[in-house]
């Protein structure tokens, strides 16, 4: 678990794939760069999607867990 303090917080819980992609990439550009972006999903295909939406534009995927929900917890590191 990482303590990094997220600027915003997404949630896609209930969303499917491409939803929380879409949303992710929507919301990354409203925080500023440095900032964390907290991404709560439930969709199967979010680790991967979030993964390589990460590894492709550049932006850190700080730390990524699944909650006893359920529920996928990503915190993002804006980069650029």
């Amino acid at each position: 678990m990482n303590d990094a303090e997220p600027a915003k917080t997404l949630d896609c819980v209930g969303l499917f794939c491409p939803m929380p992609l879409l949303q992710t990439r929507k919301s990354i550009s409203s925080v500023v760069v440095g900032e964390i972006l907290e991404l709560l999903a439930d969709d199967p295909g979010a680790e991967s999607d979030i993964k390589r939406f990460c590894k492709r534009t550049g932006h850190e995927l700080i730390s990524y867990e699944k909650l006893d929900d359920g529920v996928q917890r990503f915190l993002i590191r804006r980069l650029k």
